[in-house]
């Protein structure tokens, strides 16, 4: 696609946005373009000027949820006032489920992921913010072995089993079960990862 005008821009933004909004709310199935464009404050019209079917509103609102959040999430530069231990304690806080921004970002990826088991075009985009995940974790986790933090490891390995973990524990989290809220998820997480890493695990709950 073609870089769009700055009011083009934020036009379709705001439709995507609200598609987001939608899905999150009502599950995938239920999204209405009529809908999209009342929840944007936009014509049908202008809905369909940027997204000629319905399929491709809902498959961009998905990706563009998924990218503006690992923008968000895995670019941004860490608190030069943190140690490695708490900062690595803040980033499994932001991976797991909470209510908010990040309940709404784990409806959304999930929707993603179930969509991209159908479609295999969509692969290469869960895979792509994938590996930024993973890079994000072993840059924190390098850097707690660096200060002498962590004892030494493969912070990549780790990385895969700490996504393992968010991911896992994530999903009953978000799902109610009830053996598993948020807090036991993060104070579990929290302690096999302090026992891979020999920190105290309660340095590792935010």
């Amino acid at each position: 696609m073609s870089k769009l005008a700055p009011a083009a821009q934020d036009a379709r933004d705001r439709i995507l946005e609200a598609a987001c909004e939608l899905i999150a709310e009502d599950g995938i199935d239920e999204v209405r373009i009529a809908r999209v464009a009342m929840r944007a404050g936009a014509s049908t019209a202008l809905v369909h000027h940027y997204f000629s079917t319905r399929e491709e509103l809902l498959e961009q609102a998905l990706l563009h949820s998924f990218e503006l959040a690992g923008d968000e999430r895995f670019g941004e530069e860490p608190a030069e006032e943190l140690t490695a231990t708490r900062r690595l304690a803040r980033m499994i806080e932001e991976c797991l489920p909470a209510s908010g921004t990040r309940e709404r970002d784990w409806v959304l990826w999930v929707e993603l992921w179930l969509r991209a088991v159908r479609d295999p075009s969509l692969r290469p985009v869960a895979a792509q913010l994938y590996d930024r995940y993973r890079t994000w974790l072993a840059s924190g986790i390098r850097a707690g072995v660096d200060a002498g933090e962590f004892q030494p490891c493969d912070p990549d390995a780790v990385a895969d089993h700490a996504m393992a973990l968010l991911d896992g524990f994530g999903i009953r989290a978000m799902l109610g079960d009830p053996s598993m809220g948020s807090d036991r998820a993060r104070s579990t997480i929290a302690r096999l990862l302090g026992a891979e890493l020999g920190v105290d695990a309660n340095e590792l709950e935010w």
